[in-house]
């Protein structure tokens, strides 16, 4: 469902059917792009640490006036409190909002989560997340975590 004007050749780039976009890592010239089409806060849910961590992500996003909230999940660690995080961060800033992580797992895995919780009917909420990744159908040992999250609920 994108949008003229998205970036789409950002890494695993999403638009969701409530406007929320999503990636996996952004470039340093993804903020400028992202504020082009409207986005006015971004959530990072990858950690800090990660190689391809975008270097100084805040002070970008602040200079192309996007609003920044970072909730480090470690992806062999994700909890019902990161994603409880996401959805408090969603509502304590204006959107347009986009969320991402370093592939676009994380989030899609959370939304899947946030998305049951809001009534969509759980092969609507699979289709969404497997568009990116399906951990409830993986057998990369990776995947372990995210099968336990998303098996368990929030």
């Amino acid at each position: 469902m994108a949008e003229a004007g998205d970036p789409d050749d950002i890494r695993n780039w999403q638009r969701r059917p409530d406007g929320i976009t999503t990636s996996g890592k952004l470039d340093p010239g993804d903020p400028a792009r992202l504020a082009a089409i409207g986005v006015r806060h971004v959530v990072n849910l990858a950690l800090y640490s990660h190689p391809e961590a975008l270097a100084d992500e805040a002070a970008l996003l602040a200079a192309a006036g996007i609003a920044y909230t970072p909730i480090p999940v470690p992806f062999d660690a994700p909890t019902p409190t990161h994603v409880a995080a996401l959805a408090a961060a969603l509502t304590a800033q204006p959107g347009p909002h986009h969320v991402h992580c370093i592939m676009n797992y994380r989030v899609t895995a959370f939304f899947y989560l946030l998305d049951r919780a809001a009534g969509l009917p759980e092969p609507a909420a699979r289709a969404r997340m497997a568009a990116v990744w399906n951990p409830l159908e993986s057998d990369d040992e990776r995947a372990a975590p995210w099968r336990r999250l998303l098996m368990d609920g929030v």
